[in-house]
Protein backbone atom coordinates (compact mmCIF):
# COMPACT_ATOMS: atom_id res chain seq x y z
CA UNK A 1 0.00 0.00 0.00
CA UNK A 2 3.03 2.14 -0.46
CA UNK A 3 2.68 3.75 -3.22
CA UNK A 4 0.81 7.31 -4.31
CA UNK A 5 -1.79 5.31 -6.13
CA UNK A 6 -2.56 3.78 -3.08
CA UNK A 7 -2.42 6.02 -1.30
CA UNK A 8 -5.37 7.87 -3.57
CA UNK A 9 -7.25 4.76 -3.43
CA UNK A 10 -6.86 4.33 0.21
CA UNK A 11 -8.08 7.87 0.62
CA UNK A 12 -10.81 7.28 -1.18
CA UNK A 13 -12.11 4.29 0.73
CA UNK A 14 -11.79 6.43 3.76
CA UNK A 15 -14.12 9.11 2.73
CA UNK A 16 -16.55 6.90 1.17
CA UNK A 17 -17.14 3.92 4.37
CA UNK A 18 -15.83 5.52 7.46
CA UNK A 19 -16.23 2.25 9.75
CA UNK A 20 -12.35 1.49 9.57
CA UNK A 21 -9.71 4.11 10.33
CA UNK A 22 -6.60 4.17 8.14
CA UNK A 23 -5.22 2.43 10.87
CA UNK A 24 -6.90 -0.88 10.50
CA UNK A 25 -5.93 -1.09 6.34
CA UNK A 26 -2.76 -0.44 7.67
CA UNK A 27 -2.92 -3.47 10.28
CA UNK A 28 -4.36 -5.57 7.67
CA UNK A 29 -2.45 -4.71 4.93
CA UNK A 30 0.97 -5.39 7.39
CA UNK A 31 -0.72 -8.75 8.57
CA UNK A 32 -1.19 -9.90 4.61
CA UNK A 33 2.47 -8.93 3.40
CA UNK A 34 3.88 -10.68 6.84
CA UNK A 35 2.09 -14.07 5.75
CA UNK A 36 3.16 -13.68 2.18
CA UNK A 37 7.17 -13.02 3.45
CA UNK A 38 6.42 -16.06 5.42
CA UNK A 39 5.38 -17.96 2.20
CA UNK A 40 8.07 -17.09 0.30
CA UNK A 41 6.13 -15.42 -2.38
CA UNK A 42 3.04 -13.17 -3.05
CA UNK A 43 0.72 -16.22 -2.41
CA UNK A 44 -2.72 -16.68 -1.96
CA UNK A 45 -3.58 -16.14 1.89
CA UNK A 46 -7.48 -17.61 2.78
CA UNK A 47 -9.61 -15.70 4.74
CA UNK A 48 -9.32 -17.95 7.57
CA UNK A 49 -5.36 -17.82 7.90
CA UNK A 50 -5.44 -13.57 7.21
CA UNK A 51 -8.43 -12.96 10.22
CA UNK A 52 -4.99 -15.55 12.14
CA UNK A 53 -2.30 -13.06 11.14
CA UNK A 54 -3.99 -9.92 11.94
CA UNK A 55 -5.03 -11.02 15.50
CA UNK A 56 -1.24 -12.53 15.96
CA UNK A 57 -0.22 -8.98 14.75
CA UNK A 58 -2.36 -7.29 17.13
CA UNK A 59 -1.36 -9.00 20.04
CA UNK A 60 2.26 -8.55 19.03
CA UNK A 61 1.75 -4.93 18.57
CA UNK A 62 -0.37 -3.73 21.18
CA UNK A 63 -0.52 -6.93 23.95
CA UNK A 64 -3.30 -6.45 26.27
CA UNK A 65 -4.65 -3.86 25.13
CA UNK A 66 -4.81 -5.56 21.14
CA UNK A 67 -8.77 -5.42 21.09
CA UNK A 68 -9.35 -2.08 22.52
CA UNK A 69 -7.15 -0.91 19.68
CA UNK A 70 -8.83 -2.74 17.17
CA UNK A 71 -12.13 -1.73 18.25
CA UNK A 72 -11.10 1.84 18.23
CA UNK A 73 -10.24 1.03 14.62
CA UNK A 74 -13.45 0.29 13.93
CA UNK A 75 -12.68 -3.56 13.74
CA UNK A 76 -14.82 -5.73 16.39
CA UNK A 77 -15.08 -9.23 15.47
CA UNK A 78 -13.41 -11.32 11.70
CA UNK A 79 -16.29 -10.18 9.73
CA UNK A 80 -14.82 -6.63 9.29
CA UNK A 81 -11.49 -7.75 8.74
CA UNK A 82 -13.18 -9.19 5.58
CA UNK A 83 -14.68 -6.02 4.69
CA UNK A 84 -11.59 -4.43 5.31
CA UNK A 85 -10.30 -6.59 2.44
CA UNK A 86 -12.92 -6.21 0.00
CA UNK A 87 -13.01 -2.32 0.27
CA UNK A 88 -8.75 -2.92 -1.04
CA UNK A 89 -10.04 -5.40 -3.41
CA UNK A 90 -12.88 -3.15 -4.97
CA UNK A 91 -10.18 -0.08 -4.63
CA UNK A 92 -8.40 -2.17 -6.91
CA UNK A 93 -5.29 -2.64 -4.29
CA UNK A 94 -5.54 -6.18 -3.67
CA UNK A 95 -6.73 -8.81 -5.94
CA UNK A 96 -8.84 -12.02 -4.76
CA UNK A 97 -9.32 -15.28 -6.32
CA UNK A 98 -12.82 -15.98 -7.90
CA UNK A 99 -13.66 -18.69 -4.77
CA UNK A 100 -12.60 -15.58 -2.37
CA UNK A 101 -15.75 -14.23 -0.72
CA UNK A 102 -16.54 -12.08 2.82
CA UNK A 103 -18.01 -15.31 3.92
CA UNK A 104 -14.52 -16.94 4.40
CA UNK A 105 -14.13 -14.24 7.18
CA UNK A 106 -17.06 -15.30 9.53
CA UNK A 107 -16.92 -18.05 11.65
CA UNK A 108 -13.91 -17.32 13.08
CA UNK A 109 -14.04 -17.36 17.22
CA UNK A 110 -15.02 -14.01 18.78
CA UNK A 111 -12.49 -11.42 19.76
CA UNK A 112 -13.26 -11.30 23.18
CA UNK A 113 -12.49 -14.78 23.49
CA UNK A 114 -9.28 -14.63 21.18
CA UNK A 115 -7.42 -11.43 22.65
CA UNK A 116 -9.19 -11.73 26.55
CA UNK A 117 -8.34 -15.12 27.10
CA UNK A 118 -5.56 -16.87 24.77
CA UNK A 119 -4.44 -18.97 23.53
CA UNK A 120 -7.21 -20.52 21.62
CA UNK A 121 -8.06 -22.87 19.25
CA UNK A 122 -8.39 -22.27 15.78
Amino acid sequence: MASLGNDLRLREILRTDRRYAVEAYSLVSAALRRLQRRRGRRAHVSGRDLVRGVVELALERYGNLARLVLEKWGIYRSEDIGEVVFNLVKAGILSTSPEDSKEDFRGHPAFTVVFDKAPIEW
